[in-house]
This record gives structure tokens, sequence and C-alpha cells, in this order.
């Protein structure tokens, strides 16, 4: 960003005209900041301007900007030297008209008061200009860095909540720039370690993130004032340096681990659990009541509640006469265990939050965002009774997908088959699609050589479908919304018999004409 300055005891110059960077200047300033000079208003005196440092032992490095922006006639001549404290750093300088030249020095400079001087030549007829400065500061960044098991803690804190702070960088270094509400251990040359956590008041919801347990030397946490739920966690009490722990103003349900309210009760952890209403000690009256409650039967029973048991009874029946039914299917089409992981409903509720966050939609159904137990996101994509696919068709586009493996192909990390819930995991995807990427005005533009990058990313993965597998596998639907982009815009092909499944007849790979009308050859249509 640059800013103008206004001196005193000067005047400004300026052209309306192009400023071109000159043949020896490899800065290339901008030629909107070039248009405009400064010239001292009495054209016998220097040109002079300086500021005073905050901290003067630091290192400065200046670098200067000239261009002549006014036609001078053939008896004119714009001529200077540039001096400090009485030094002459450089001389006989003469701005070319309309082409910029610039200058610095090696060497840093430092102390309380910086000035320069532009002096007139002898021979010269105009006074010094000077278009623009600019003034860099050396940051020592000769410290280790945070070991990387804390960045990676925190940095995967940061995406699970969305903290809104600037986190950037490294977390402890430099030690002047640590992160807001991070306090760190700096010894000698070891790297620097997290030893203090405050989110205090940060707007965190959902459970207390698996990812401190990797923060080893945490000595203070603070997650208070929040709107955290679920069950504190146990590996809270096998953080061994753990003193301060404030948990206060949360939605926390269930007992507090046993070994937390033993290291609160011997003094070695000053524990705050206040104003979470549903939270309770393993060992008080209000647990005790509880767990007593939710085995306490009413025993009056009435015709409604008969009626309500046999239609449940009969609704128990009948859903394990499907799930029977969809044994003996498997059993004759073969089982869906593969390397992958199989999910169960109740599984995939817990993992997307309820189908909480929706990532996108189309004929197959919705893609949902998750997170695994180990915080993993993934992108969990529900198949609507509308598409089409019956539990043929899933098993084998399940079996095929297991088939496949490159790194220019999403990854399948795992399937869930329940009643009339069928549906796939796949790894997350953080740039979405090469659509949305192109199509976004707020996104940042993409430079040729990433375009390419990402053209020759789908390739790749094409050709391991087209030659890598035996038999090959044909996509059928190329086209942007199913190159999806990792956080890196690393590019990977998705739904490659997906939305249009592969039916088993003979071979692998179906005949029939699919995909999307604009993206395919009109003669495929025609021939095939």
């Amino acid at each position: 960003m640059w800013t103008p300055r206004e001196f005193p005891k000067t005047k400004k110059l300026s052209t309306s005209l192009p400023i071109r960077s000159g043949a020896d200047d490899s800065y290339l300033p901008p030629s909107a900041v070039m248009s405009t000079a400064i010239t001292p208003i009495n054209g016998s005196h220097a040109l002079q301007f300086y500021w005073e440092p905050k901290d003067p032992t630091a290192k400065y490095y200046v670098y200067m900007y000239f261009a002549e922006v006014e036609v001078l006639q053939d008896n004119q001549l714009r001529e200077f030297n540039i001096s400090k404290d009485g030094q002459i750093l450089m001389e006989f300088i003469v701005p070319e008209y309309l082409f910029s030249f610039s200058t610095y020095r090696v060497k840093p400079y430092s102390g309380a008061i910086i000035e320069f001087s532009l002096d007139r030549t002898e021979r010269s007829t105009l006074p010094p200009i000077i278009n623009a400065f600019e003034v860099y500061m050396e940051k020592d960044f000769s410290q280790s860095e945070t070991l990387h098991t804390d960045v990676d803690a925190v940095m995967n804190m940061k995406k699970m909540y969305g903290v809104k702070r600037n986190w950037q960088g490294d977390p402890c270094a430099p030690k002047a720039y640590s992160w807001d509400g991070l306090n760190c251990s700096y010894k000698g040359n070891d790297p620097p370690r997290l030893i203090s956590l405050n989110l205090s008041s940060s707007g965190l919801t959902g459970e207390i993130a698996p990812y401190l347990s990797n923060l080893t030397l945490i000595q203070s946490l603070d997650l208070s004032n929040n709107s955290l739920s679920g069950n504190v966690p146990e590996f809270l009490s096998r953080l061994q340096f753990l003193k301060v722990l404030n948990l206060k103003g949360n939605k926390f349900t269930g007992p507090i681990p046993v070994e937390l309210m033993e290291k609160s009760k011997n003094g070695s952890l000053r524990l705050s659990v206040g104003d979470n209403e549903e939270l309770c000690s393993s060992s008080s009256d209000s647990c005790k009541k509880e767990k007593k409650n939710m085995f306490v039967i009413p025993l009056v029973a009435s015709a409604v509640s008969l009626l309500f048991f046999l239609t449940a009874l009969a609704m128990i029946w009948w859903s394990l006469k499907r799930r029977k039914d969809r044994a003996a299917i498997l059993n004759a089409h073969g089982s869906l265990e593969f390397e992958n992981r199989h999910f169960t409903y109740s599984e995939v509720l817990k993992i997307t939050d309820n189908f909480n966050k929706v990532l996108g939609k189309g004929g197959f159904g919705t893609v949902y965002h998750g997170y695994l137990d180990d915080g993993t996101q993934v992108a969990v994509k529900m198949l609507s009774s509308s598409s089409g696919q019956g539990f043929k068709e899933f098993e084998a586009e399940v079996k095929l997908l297991t088939r496949v493996h490159h790194r220019n192909l999403t990854n399948l990390v795992g399937y869930f088959i329940e009643d009339n819930n069928m549906g796939l995991i796949y790894e997350y995807m953080a740039n979405g699609n090469l659509k949305q990427l192109l199509s976004d005005e707020k996104a940042s533009t993409l430079s040729w050589e990433r375009r390419l990058q990402i053209a020759m990313d789908a390739a790749q993965g094409l050709e391991y479908l087209h030659i890598g597998c035996k038999p090959p596998i044909v996509h059928r639907d190329i086209k942007p919304e199913n190159i999806l982009l990792t956080e890196n815009l690393d590019a990977k092909l998705a739904d490659f018999g997906l939305s249009k499944i592969f039916p088993i007849g003979g071979t692998h790979v179906s005949t029939v004409v699919a995909g999307t009308p604009g993206y395919l050859d009109p003669k495929y249509f025609v021939t095939d």
C-alpha cells in the first residue's frame, strides 16, 4: 500500500502520462505512484526528509525512486546528489523523463533520527525531486520454529472452531509476534512450546477439540464463556503439566472425569466448571439422581400406551425383515467388506452434526461437511431416493471405487448402508470445485501456471482411469464441477461413477450414453 506524505517547504509535480520502468530498474514501482514527485519550493534549497524510528537499534533498508515528470528545455538540467550526515551516498543523479530509476544501499541504517538530503549539483539548473521511497525494518527470525506437534494442534483447532483471530505464521516465533491468546516457553535453541491457551469468549461450539491432547506441556487452558457441549473428555486429566482448567459458562453435560476431580481436590489443578447446568461430579447427588431416574419405568399402563407398544413392535418386525432381505442380497452379490470403513447411520449423524452443514446438492442427493473422531474433515454424500440408485448399483459402485487409488482421484474414506439410507464418505476438498473457484468474484485470481497444473492433474487422473485400471474406467462426465481442489489447489477428479452409475452387465464399464450435455462430443450420442 503506497501512501502519499506531505513534507514542509515542498511542492508537488505531476504528469498524466504513464511512467515506465527503466532498463536498470528491477523493482518495477507502480506508474500511478511514479507519476507524482515533490521538489523544494525554493529552487536553491536541498530536498530533505527524515523519520525518527521507535527503536534506534533496529536496522532499516531504504529504497528511493526517481523519474522526471516535466519536459525539460535544452538549457535545463536536473542533477543532484544523495547524502546522509554530510556523506555523499550517490552523486550526479539525472532522472530520465517518464522512466523510473531506483537506488538503495545494501548496508542498513539505524539511529534515533535517520535523515537524507538531496542536493543539486553546481551545474544543475533545477532543484532535486523524489517520486517515492520505501523503508523496510529488518526482523530477526533466528529463533527456532515452534514444535510441529504444537503447531498442528492449534492449526487444527483453528479450522475446527473457525477461530476469528489473527492466527497466521508460527504461533510462538518470533517471540514478539506470538499469537493472541497463547503463551510459549523458550529454552535456548530448543523449539518453543505452547504452555498457555486462552480461548475465552471466542464463540466456540461443539465438543472440546481432541487436538488439545497433543499440547503435552500446556499449563493453563481457558475455554470459558463459550457454547461448548458434550462430555468433558478424559484426556484432559492426562495432561500432566496442566495446572489451570477453566470450563465455566458452557453447555457441558454428564460427569466430570474422576481423575480431574481428584487433581482438583489435592490442589494440583485449579478447576473451574461453574455455569454448566447439566454438568456434575461423578460422586454428586445430582449425578446419582440422574442415573436413578434413567432406570425408573412408569408402572401405569393404558390402552394408548399398549397400542403404542404394539405399533412399535410391528415396526421393529418390519425393520428386521427388511434387514434380513438385504442380508440375502448381500450374500447373493458379495459382501461390502473392503479396506474402507463401514459406517453406521448413527455414526454418520455424529460425523455431520445431524447434517448441519451442506456443501452441495445434485441429482444424486446432498453432500454434507463432517468430522471423523480424529478430527479429519470429510464430505458425506447422501444418496437420495430419487437418484435412481438401487442397492445393486450402490454395491457395484462401492466395489468400483475401492479399486481406484491415485493422487488425482478423490479418496473414498468409507460407506454406509442402513435401511433406506445409503451414502459414501470422501476426503474433504477445502477449495470446492473448479467451477466455483473460476466463477467466484471474491476468489483470488488463478495464475496461468496454476491453471495448467490443475489441467495436468485432471489429465493424470483420467490417464489412470483409462490406462492404469484393468478393465479401463470411462468417467463420462468431466466438467469443472467434477474437478475438486485441495487446500493447496491440487486437482482431483470426483463423481467417476457416482452421479451416473455403471450397471453390472458383463463388464465394469457401461457403454450406455451418460454425462452432461455440452461437455461431451455430440457425435458420442450418435455413434455410441
